[in-house]
């Protein structure tokens, strides 16, 4: 019996967030993942849904790849817990092995460890765009990150970044929402 079952259903379900795709949802209940892990990732991956939506026509993206990186971006904290309300990386690593013991394909389970280094040289749009909603749904911004964003897409560069600065700030105005939904969901 999972331990937090109800809770988790909660954050699995509740909010005006997108639904995380179904076997992300059946995967995070056979883990008995903490609740604030499951509504932290439902956050990123419905950041992740309104870039993937603003990119499209912009950056040649696989869509699926993002949403599903996205929402399993942290899946490793189900083993490191700690590292849910404390700094740390080991989750990382431990992200992306838990995903391909599951039978997660390698080109899928590697956002988990790729969504915090954004500037490896064989780094994808893909990539880019996950670690970009991992930041953006609470509104953070990260200059050398939108700037390697910037740099894939086709335009003069400022009149990108001012494009791509109009969208992370209509996202940050929602990012209060998200971290009280977030904060509602025990570890």
């Amino acid at each position: 019996m999972v331990i937090f079952e109800g809770v988790l259903r909660r954050a699995l379900t509740e909010s005006d967030l997108r639904p995380l795709p179904s076997p992300v949802e059946d995967l995070l209940l056979r883990l008995d993942a903490p609740p604030r892990l499951a509504a932290h990732l439902r956050a990123v991956h419905d950041v992740a849904a309104q870039l993937v939506d603003w990119f499209d026509g912009r950056l040649p993206l696989d869509a699926d790849a993002v949403l599903f990186g996205a929402a399993t971006h942290d899946i490793g904290k189900t083993i490191h817990v700690d590292e849910l309300s404390g700094p740390g990386h080991r989750h990382e690593p431990a992200g992306r092995d838990l995903l391909l013991s599951q039978g997660i394909p390698a080109e899928l389970a590697r956002f988990a460890a790729t969504h915090a280094s954004w500037t490896a040289p064989d780094i994808t749009a893909e990539d880019l765009v996950v670690s970009l909603a991992d930041k953006a749904w609470k509104a953070k911004r990260v200059p050398d990150l939108e700037q390697l964003v910037v740099a894939r897409l086709p335009g003069e560069p400022w009149q990108v970044f001012m494009a791509l600065d109009d969208e992370l700030t209509r996202i940050a105005a929602t990012a209060d929402a998200r971290l009280a939904f977030q904060s509602s969901c025990p570890v």
